[in-house]
């Protein structure tokens, strides 16, 4: 069945067709959360935030072609929601996760990664993650994070300066 007539049937209030369109985006969902969160109890949370949001709302959504977009634009903002929820909470026994991994250059190349993307605003790092992890066109970020098209394209341009500056400083002291 078509996206959009599932879509529009959800939007009727048929929770069947709802079902089935979720699932179809669901890895999605979680793993652009975990992007965000770095964890999987978090990101199973936002998946779920996401569901009932989405549920919730369906019928406020204009184009049913953009579903996408939509869950993809409520996932990053739940996601946002719940890093500065925690951003108020003080840990006061942290626990430290132990790195497993087949070579120690991907470890340290994924702990770079991590790193230079932590050195990015939450609106550089949404729109480097859409652009090249979910090889979103700037056109459909602009619409996902609802902001003009060249401000897309001034952030994202920003975002990769900032990355490239950040490495070269990280080669300069490797």
């Amino acid at each position: 069945m078509k996206l959009e007539s599932l879509v529009k049937k959800a939007q009727k209030g048929n929770d069947k067709a709802y079902l089935m369109l979720f699932q179809q985006f669901e890895e999605d969902i979680y793993r652009m959360a975990y992007v965000y969160v770095k964890n999987k109890d978090d990101a199973l949370d936002i998946v779920q935030e996401v569901a009932y949001q989405s549920f919730k709302k369906i019928s406020t959504l204009k184009n049913p072609a953009y579903f996408k977009t939509w869950l993809m634009k409520i996932t990053i903002n739940s996601a946002l929601n719940l890093i500065n929820k925690n951003k108020k909470v003080i840990q006061l026994n942290p626990s430290f996760e132990v790195l497993t991994g087949k070579e120690d250059e991907d470890i340290a190349l994924s702990l770079s990664l991590n790193e230079l993307m932590n050195t990015l605003q939450e609106d550089e790092k949404s729109i480097i993650l859409l652009k090249y992890y979910d090889d979103r066109t700037i056109k459909e970020i602009s619409e996902i994070l609802d902001i003009p098209l060249g401000t897309a394209k001034s952030v994202l341009y920003r975002a990769l300066d900032k990355l490239r500056q950040n490495l070269k400083e990280v080669e300069n002291y490797g």
